[in-house]
């Protein structure tokens, strides 16, 4: 697909570079294009009720589906975590993306590995800068546009006055 004559190449990428010595880590987060693919794995959970002479009564107040609520938001954003992560190339020790009951275990693979709470916290809010469309982004990428927008000043256009002479000689003759 082309948008104003130009291809769409693909969801925004962002990138973070943790200091290690000589060879730093770096993290690379690829926002989520849609969630289906959660929603199949992990539907949300439906409320539990009763009967009435109106119909179906939800009740959304019971703490039991309160809590499958919470787990099942909590499930969200550990797959948008694990997903956005991918460009970075992580091999997870205990996180298995084809199993929902693992997601929430990012957290313990980074701490395992090394990586400090300041570091976890900054590679999440990597992922959160990659999967959102704030007003600064959009300002920024309205000034590079309007810059590529606004005519060349003559300075900087080429050279105002023909070579006197070139490298190979006389300046070529008119042919008129």
């Amino acid at each position: 697909m082309k948008i104003g004559g130009r291809t769409v190449e693909g969801p925004q990428e962002e990138i973070l570079v943790l200091p290690r010595g000589d060879s730093p880590i770096v993290i690379r987060a690829r926002a989520v294009s849609d969630l289906d693919e959660f929603e199949k794995i992990c539907p949300e959970p439906k409320p539990p009720g009763k009967l009435t002479k109106d119909g179906w009564a939800p009740n959304t107040n019971d703490p039991s589906y309160r809590q499958l609520i919470a787990m099942h938001s909590d499930r969200r954003m550990a797959y948008l975590i694990i997903r956005s992560l991918e460009p970075s190339g992580i091999e997870w020790d205990t996180v298995k993306i084809e199993d929902p009951r693992t997601w929430l275990n990012y957290v313990t693979d980074f701490r395992n590995a090394g990586l400090a709470t300041v570091e976890i916290n900054r590679i999440i809010q990597l992922v959160m800068s990659a999967n959102l469309l704030d007003e600064t982004k959009l300002e920024e990428a309205r000034k590079v546009f309007l810059l590529g927008q606004q005519p060349v000043p003559e300075q900087y256009s080429g050279q105002p006055i023909e070579q006197p002479s070139s490298l190979s000689g006389e300046p070529a003759k008119d042919l008129e």
